[in-house]
């Protein structure tokens, strides 16, 4: 997680920032502060913007005018779904004219045909292709279809595998839940488009025609994870459902390049991390490894000790297989 010191905004080491939505730029009904302000901003720095999301079940023009109510700069052409990014892997895999079976919505069906192949509603015949998205209103009969196509030998390729998507009432079964049925029917697994797997982020770079991008996300196994396999830096953003305690911990896929308290990061210098006789140093803070303990000096809701913290512990750890905490001491409070 270190860094050359420079004057520049750290958004202007990058030809474009990729945005996740919730717990990035909104959180429930509202923007988060500042959020909107930081994205508005990047067009003058000449750093493009694009809105990554696994949802494949709204168009890009609907998450975009919702962007936009909420005081964000957005256009359909800056929103990348699961939906389109699914579209574009199958058509690497299937010849022009190829059937697919489409289990998932009206938008997943247009991006289908706008790849020059062909939707369809059963797997009578089985169709060379199977594309899985999330749709509320899918049914047994919908993954039944699916599963014939799967076990006759269709190719497969699910949108996304979130197993989860939050709504109004609480916790509802994901489009990951749905391509678990499939998959338990028929002993097979999906190629996957979405986050956390690489082809998203690689899609929104190349409409943007951008080769180097910064993926800003608030969850280390989705957007972290998924930005680090498509080969591009990474930011925790400390709004939404990772902490900085979750980054120490994380396992070595899952480690951010960088640790932003907020999208205002985008625009300030990103402070160098140092290190000097085992001991880093980030600003005024500091971090050493001792005996397995991270002794962190600069007080706890320092970030900066944060960041030194997960360079000592990432340098002492630097392949890590399960998310484990070390032991945290902070010589603040222990000198009290």
């Amino acid at each position: 997680m270190t860094s050359d010191a420079v004057e520049a905004p750290i958004a202007s080491r990058y030809g474009a920032v990729l945005a996740d939505l919730d717990g990035v730029v909104y959180a429930g009904p509202s923007a988060i502060p500042g959020a909107t302000e930081a994205l508005e901003k990047l067009g003058g720095i000449g750093v493009a913007l694009a809105y990554i999301t696994n949802n494949a079940s709204r168009s890009s023009a609907d998450v975009a005018a919702h962007l936009r109510e909420l005081g964000a700069p957005a256009t359909a052409e800056q929103v990348f779904g699961s939906a389109l990014a699914g579209a574009e892997l199958l058509a690497t895999r299937v010849p022009k004219g190829a059937t697919v079976l489409v289990t998932g919505s009206a938008i997943l069906a247009q991006h289908v045909a706008d790849q020059g192949l062909v939707p369809v509603t059963s797997a009578d015949p089985t169709p060379d292709a199977v594309i899985q998205g999330f749709e509320p209103t899918l049914g047994w009969k919908d993954l039944a279809e699916a599963a014939f196509a799967v076990a006759g030998g269709a190719l497969w390729v699910a949108t996304n595998t979130d197993m989860s998507i939050p709504q109004a009432r609480g916790i509802a079964p994901g489009n990951g839940s749905l391509v678990a049925a499939v998959s338990a029917a028929t002993g097979q697994s999906p190629l996957v488009a979405g986050k956390p797997e690489a082809q998203l982020f690689k899609t929104a770079a190349e409409h943007l025609g951008v080769e180097t991008a910064l993926v800003v996300g608030d969850r280390l196994d989705t957007d972290i994870l998924g930005g680090n396999r498509a080969g591009m830096a990474t930011a925790l953003v400390l709004t939404g459902v990772d902490t900085a305690a979750n980054a120490l911990a994380a396992v070595t896929d899952e480690r951010p390049t960088y640790l932003f308290a907020d999208l205002g990061q985008l625009h300030r210098p990103y402070p160098e991390v140092l290190r000097q006789d085992g001991t880093f140093t980030c600003g005024e803070a500091y971090a050493k490894v001792e005996d397995g303990v991270v002794i962190m000096g600069g007080g706890r809701e320092n970030l900066d000790a944060w960041r030194a913290g997960c360079a000592a512990w990432w340098a002492a750890c630097p392949q890590q297989d399960a998310a484990t905490l070390p032991k945290l001491e902070f010589a603040d409070e222990s000198s009290r």
